[in-house]
């Protein structure tokens, strides 16, 4: 499955000389009630934004969502308020749909989805800003003997069709399916790119990514699906039609299960406060792509 990126428009004033200065240097300008809509390049470091690159920034900045964003939210977070120390960013983890719908009801100024926005939220004014895009890993616990599935066999496991590991070259081990709640970003992508949308037997429906990963970690035969920033050597990650979970194979579109991670504002990003646009600028630079990167994420080109 290919997943389009966003690109993210910058709003800012401007004058006849601005925009003349854009277009002298590569860039695209339309003026409208003296205002300039910039498209910024993620490869031409002459385009990149600095109209908020302000240190005198005061006010805050509120995010609610998906529970496998945390560490990306929190690392922006922590990143953001070091560069201009009179912004306040808090994040609430209440997983993808119910920060959409946070999002909708303006309780917050950022929804944090770890999946693609729904038509319905879109409708209700949430717009889809694609910040990185996530793998999502299968996980076993480390004492289950099969490396490797098929996405046929992983699909027939959650479905039911397959619950003992050695139907598929396993040990005679009971398979037990863990999986996120309803709602969840990753339970909601990792359906859909298997195709197996309320079709699953879970044996448990665990609420965070951090449950499923101690889940699968401590019961023999347990298997669940996790972003691919939080694995660590409590469970084993299974490689998919003898394709690995990494970076570079989900960059190279050979690993199937990926994910956009979604900041999402209601109407467009030109139209937010100073420090909500400051925010989404900062993940545009290069100190902001060096950040996503280092939580084990991908950037968005």
């Amino acid at each position: 499955m290919k997943i389009k990126s966003r690109k993210i428009l910058a709003l800012m004033g401007a004058t006849a000389l601005l925009a003349g200065a854009l277009t002298g240097c590569g860039g695209t300008a339309e003026t409208d009630n003296a205002t300039v809509e910039v498209e910024v390049s993620t490869t031409d470091e002459s385009a990149e934004p600095t109209a908020t690159a302000d240190a005198d920034l005061s006010g805050t900045i509120t995010m609610a969502g998906s529970t496998s964003m945390e560490k990306l939210a929190n690392a922006v977070a922590e990143s953001f308020m070091a560069k201009y120390p009179g912004v306040t960013v808090s994040a609430e983890f209440t997983g993808s749909s119910a920060g959409i719908e946070s999002l909708n009801a303006g309780s917050v100024d950022i929804g944090n989805s770890s999946r693609a926005l729904t038509d319905d939220e879109k409708a209700a004014g949430a717009v889809e800003n694609i910040v990185a895009i996530d793998g999502i890993a299968v996980a076993v616990n480390p004492s289950t003997t099969i490396d490797n599935l098929t996405t046929e066999d992983l699909a027939a496991i959650y479905k039911g069709e397959i619950k003992n590991w050695s139907e598929v070259g396993g040990e005679d081990t009971a398979i037990v399916v863990v999986g996120r709640e309803a709602g969840s970003g990753t339970r909601g992508a990792f359906e859909e790119l298997l195709e197996i949308e309320d079709q699953c037997a879970y044996a448990n429906e665990l609420d965070s990514t951090g449950a499923v990963m101690a889940k699968v970690a401590s019961t023999p035969g347990a298997i669940g699906y996790v972003s691919l920033d939080v694995l660590d050597d409590t469970v084993k990650a299974l490689s998919l039609n003898d394709i690995a979970p990494t970076v570079e194979n989900i960059k190279g579109g050979t690993y199937v299960l990926s994910r956009p991670f979604v900041m999402a504002t209601a109407g467009e990003i030109s139209e937010q406060n100073e420090n909500v646009q400051a925010l989404f600028e900062y993940l545009q630079s290069d100190e902001g792509k060096e950040l996503i990167q280092s939580v084990g994420l991908i950037t968005v080109d």
